[in-house]
């Protein structure tokens, strides 16, 4: 499945509240380290064993209301989220933390 990139608040609410489990990246154009994770967290979404996952992507700087409700400390960010509860978080661009 492609990584779907969240543009409003309102879609991100959506995506969060939804029963299927889903991970969320954080990032943002002037993160290196988001450039350098971002093509292996693709990766990842097309991987056979994630097809009931839903995979996402929010550049905080597009809606910062995102970013504020679910406190992004640092970048990049992951955030696995079921019927609206966070279920995990790892930051930075470790590929061995995203597997």
């Amino acid at each position: 499945m492609p990584v779907t990139q969240i543009e409003t608040f309102e879609e991100f609410e959506k995506v969060v509240n939804s029963e299927t489990p889903v991970i969320i990246e954080f990032w943002a154009e002037w993160c290196g380290p988001c450039k350098v994770i971002s093509p292996e967290f693709e990766k990842f979404s097309n991987l056979p064993e994630n097809a009931g996952l839903g995979f996402y992507k929010v550049d905080i700087d597009v809606d910062e209301r995102v970013a504020n409700e679910v406190d992004v400390i640092a970048m990049p960010s992951f955030m696995v989220f079921k019927g609206g509860n966070k279920l995990g978080v790892s930051h930075g661009a470790n590929v061995g933390t995203l597997q």
